[in-house]
């Protein structure tokens, strides 16, 4: 079917806004009009070349939509469905059997591939030229996007569709770090770093949670503001304090538990140095492969805890409605953190993306 794209045509250019094909759904796929997409730091790891890449390509891998067409053995989901499209994995490695799908062994070859991750076809194309799709199974900024029944997760008809395709990745992963991965208990600190769509998410979790102290690490003012809005405590900016020094005074010896939601490796450390024994420092900022970072023995030793955290350990279909539920309570206000752009300003989006002038930019196709 013909459908309007925004094509990435080399390493770090403009998205240019297409007619191509998207192929038909197989048995287990279904084809979803895309109502939103949001733009994460995720899909500029291929475009900027921090890992490698196909072009021309289509990126986006927080889409929502109404399901058009659905596969023969497609049972879960029909036409008419409102749904989030989220990431993939394989379903078959000992993590993906344990329930733990969001650290699936094959993950990056199921998402990043830009391909089908069953038998390596493509499902975008321009005449005989490939277009390198299946980002993240959908490649979503795009009218339509191409997705397995197991990765899309229906959702509610009473809330706004479009708001909530950022779901499938940021969001869960930052709300995810803290009520699936560290789930504090009520009364419990924790020291968040970054307010970007994961950091501002994980705050909101906090609140959720009930956690006695949020503490929000930034150097942008403005978001700083926003995080005491949705629920911080205390906000430090890095620039005017040792922010590891601050924390532990605020905690009077250490969090409990903190996240760096940056890929900023300073941030990584300080994330690990400001938690109490026995505290837990959960990673979730992604940075370019084979980036290190040192730790102190004695501090690790001691009893603290440092753990990778993917997706927000959480499984979609579960956890996503949940998400959608705590939105309808007014106890998950994503919207606040939200700027819509149609397709044709995708370019605009981008920039105030990378920029920082906007939290979560979401394309409306």
């Amino acid at each position: 079917m013909k459908i309007r794209a925004a094509v990435a045509r080399e390493k770090g250019g403009r998205f240019n806004i297409e007619e191509i094909e998207l192929d038909e759904p197989r048995e287990d796929e279904v084809i979803v009009r895309v109502a939103g997409s949001g733009i994460c730091h995720t899909d500029f790891m291929p475009w900027n070349g921090t890992v490698p890449a196909r072009f021309p390509a289509v990126y986006g891998h927080e889409g929502s939509g109404t399901v058009e067409k659905v596969g023969t053995k497609v049972t879960e989901v029909k036409p008419g469905d409102r749904v989030v499209m989220t990431f993939n994995y394989c379903g078959v490695c000992t993590p993906c059997r344990n329930g733990q799908v969001s650290h699936c062994v094959d993950h990056f070859k199921a998402n990043f591939a830009q391909q089908r991750f069953s038998d390596g076809s493509p499902s975008m194309r321009k005449g005989d030229e490939t277009i390198h799709g299946g980002f993240f199974n959908q490649s979503s900024w795009a009218s339509h996007a191409l997705a397995l029944e197991k990765t899309v997760v229906k959702i509610q008809d009473d809330v706004p569709l479009e708001l909530f395709g950022p779901m499938g990745c940021g969001i869960q992963t930052g709300a995810g770090a803290v009520i699936n991965s560290l789930n504090p208990n009520a009364g419990d600190s924790i020291a968040i770093f970054g307010t970007g769509s994961v950091g501002m998410s994980s705050v909101m979790a906090a609140v959720v949670n009930g956690c006695g102290k949020i503490i929000v690490v930034d150097i942008n003012e403005a978001r700083l503001e926003l995080a005491k809005e949705l629920g911080a405590t205390h906000v430090i900016n890095p620039t005017k304090c040792n922010p590891v020094d601050e924390i532990i005074k605020l905690t009077q010896g250490g969090a409990d538990y903190s996240l760096n939601c940056t890929g900023n490796l300073v941030a990584a450390r300080q994330t690990v140095d400001c938690i109490r024994i026995k505290g837990v420092a959960g990673l979730v900022g992604a940075t370019a492969f084979g980036a290190e970072i040192s730790f102190d023995y004695w501090s690790l030793l001691l009893g603290r805890t440092v753990k990778g955290i993917c997706q927000g350990d959480s499984i979609p279909k579960l956890f996503i409605p949940k998400l959608v539920d705590l939105y309808k309570q007014g106890r998950f206000p994503l919207d606040k953190l939200v700027k819509y752009y149609a397709l044709d300003e995708i370019n605009d989006a981008v920039s105030d993306t990378l920029k920082g002038t906007t939290i979560k930019c979401i394309i409306k196709p």
